[in-house]
């Protein structure tokens, strides 16, 4: 079957979300106004709070937000042909995702800024704050953990040729030197009040002529960058996993507006001129699919259902995003009727990566055999860095309809991977560092509440799990299969603490009610069933995977609970709520 017609199918779609549903939700269910004062002004202090315009914050969100999961997820879900995985990133995101997305960033708005974990203290019960706040913990180390590890791979040179599609050493050179370029735009833009427009086309300029250096200069080598630890593959991640963690120490510690803010911004540009030449030369190609529609006798597999639902997160719907809403961006907006535009536009573009990642990696494959060999069994998926790899070669096939050469496509798009990677990791560091900020209030340990001492304490925890190892392999890798269902289960519980905070209001609790439904009950079915496979899979159980995620299942059922009690007091004691203020204590 040819593939455009679903391609533009899911774009119409795409613009009716936005267009009518979006609206829809900005005006008559969280009623949002122009006239509103953020805490971006209200607790403005230059480092965490500065208000931002709405296209930099949107950028600097987007990039947050769209890692690799957006990517990788989809290109592991074709496993079971490409229409579920269409369906779920194109509805999943419209319906679920974007009004988790945009609900957590006008719900902490309205919260000074505070993390969902922490508004979920008012909202539902004081208990419930560190509830959220473990679960976040684990979360966000584990899934750094491992982008560390994986950005490592990508960076390390290839041992030999039939592993060179997964490693990308050309992307090194332009990755550190968007960092520079953006360091240099924030200083000129906050400090010397330069122009945006001015700096914009300059930066984006300069970014292109180092992607195009590192293409034709011997793959990035021409600063030897690309070649750091050369002698071995394992030293070589070893010392890029070191390098990654300090560069996400430094950008947790930074203010917003000297690093983050303009190379988020970059990025997102970059990724916007790749999305444009992907589409370009997708529409000139016309590709068939060459993977079945649907394929429900993947030998090994888990099931279609509830896993495609659990695979495909980030595409779709993801707790991390609601981290990144109340985390960052609710401290920077500027107008509170920007929401609509970065909160639920942001998650769109995110869908819109995961839609690329299906057709990539089912319509981007030369034949049906190539695919059918990539996707032979559940087994054959596995590894996290031939899927990125799979990504890259499909979406360079697409720039190759635009008349761009194969090999620099694959240079282009890797840098956009790497560069998009990063930006989670160095977000997602600072994310880190305010959940250990307030863990530190809430217990009442002022030494917890230092900028320095939690950032380092948030960089410890991810090397642990880029570095330890368990059974031969970073603790990130082996603990992965928990990151799908504990991001999809917070997922589920934003969506809780949105509902309630809904419902209070009288307002219409039912667009965030029914995705919690499906989601918490799609997430904790995929949880016990994996818990199950650990216990029952192998020879022996896999005790580690056991305890853990019969723990953060407990913590999930725990705060559902927590939840319900919330709406029975409300509803027994029938509270008048103020319509446009967040309880902050309970």
């Amino acid at each position: 079957m040819n593939a455009t017609l679903p391609a533009i199918a899911v774009l119409l779609a795409y613009a009716g979300g936005y267009f009518l549903y979006s609206k829809f939700l900005s005006e008559k269910v969280f009623r949002l106004r122009k006239e509103a004062i953020t805490p971006a002004h209200s607790e403005k202090d230059g480092i965490d709070f500065v208000p931002t315009n709405k296209y930099v914050l949107f950028g600097h969100h987007y990039a947050s937000i769209a890692g690799l999961a957006p990517m990788l997820g989809p290109a592991v879900a074709v496993v079971w042909g490409w229409l579920p995985a269409l369906l779920w990133v194109t509805l999943g995101a419209i319906f679920i995702g974007c009004v988790h997305d945009f609900g957590s960033l006008v719900v902490s708005a309205r919260a000074k800024g505070q993390s969902i974990g922490a508004v979920a203290q008012g909202i539902i019960h004081p208990r419930a704050r560190l509830l959220f706040h473990i679960i976040i913990f684990f979360l966000v180390a584990l899934a750094m953990g491992v982008f560390v590890y994986v950005i490592a791979l990508l960076f390390s040179p290839a041992p030999s040729a039939e592993n060179a599609d997964i490693h990308f050493p050309q992307a090194v050179t332009p990755s550190f030197g968007l960092m520079l370029i953006a360091a240099v735009m924030g200083y000129l833009i906050y400090k010397k009040n330069a122009s945006l427009k001015v700096l914009t086309p300059v930066g984006l300029l300069l970014l292109f002529a180092l992607i195009g250096f590192s293409s034709f200069s011997h793959y990035g080598d021409w600063l030897g960058l690309g070649y750091v630890g050369k002698e071995g593959m394992f030293r070589a991640v070893q010392i890029w996993s070191a390098v990654l963690l300090f560069y996400a120490f430094l950008a947790s510690i930074l203010p917003v507006w000297s690093l983050l803010q303009p190379r988020d911004f970059l990025n997102s540009l970059l990724l916007y001129v790749g999305l444009i030449g992907i589409f370009a030369g997708f529409f000139v190609v016309q590709p068939d699919f060459v993977a079945p529609a649907t394929r429900m006798d993947v030998e090994g597999s888990p099931g279609l259902f509830p896993f495609v639902f659990i695979i495909i997160a980030c595409g779709a719907a993801s707790g991390f995003h609601s981290l990144v809403a109340s985390g960052t961006t609710a401290r920077q907006l500027d107008k509170e009727t920007d929401a609509r535009f970065i909160g639920y536009g942001g998650m769109l573009g995110e869908s819109l990566l995961g839609f690329i990642a299906v057709l990539a990696t089912t319509a981007g494959m030369a034949s049906e055999m190539e695919w059918g060999e990539r996707y032979a069994n559940w087994g054959a998926i596995q590894s996290l860095g031939p899927q990125v790899g799979v990504f890259i070669q499909g979406c360079s096939r697409f720039l190759a309809g635009i008349g761009i050469p194969l090999d620099i496509g694959a240079s282009f798009i890797s840098v956009i991977v790497v560069s998009y990677a990063l930006t989670s990791l160095d977000s997602a560091t600072r994310l880190l560092r305010y959940n250990i900020e307030e863990i530190g209030a809430f217990l009442h340990i002022r030494l917890l509440q230092d900028r320095y001492l939690a950032s380092l304490l948030a960089i410890a925890s991810i090397a642990f799990f880029a570095y330890y190892e368990i059974g031969g392999k970073p603790a990130g890798l082996a603990l992965w299969q928990l990151f799908g269902t504990t991001n999809q289960i917070l997922a589920g519980l934003a969506l809780l603490v949105i509902t309630v905070y809904l419902l209070k209001r009288k307002w219409a609790w039912y667009v965030s009610g029914i995705p919690m439904v499906l989601l918490l009950v799609v997430t904790i079915d995929a949880m016990v069933i994996k818990i199950q496979e650990f216990y029952n899979g192998g020879q022996d159980p896999e005790w580690p995977l056991v305890i853990l995620g019969s723990f953060l299942l407990v913590l999930a059922v725990w705060l559902i609970v927590e939840g319900i009690l919330a709406i029975y007091r409300y509803k027994k004691k029938g509270v008048v709520i103020k319509e446009y203020e967040v309880e902050t204590q309970h």
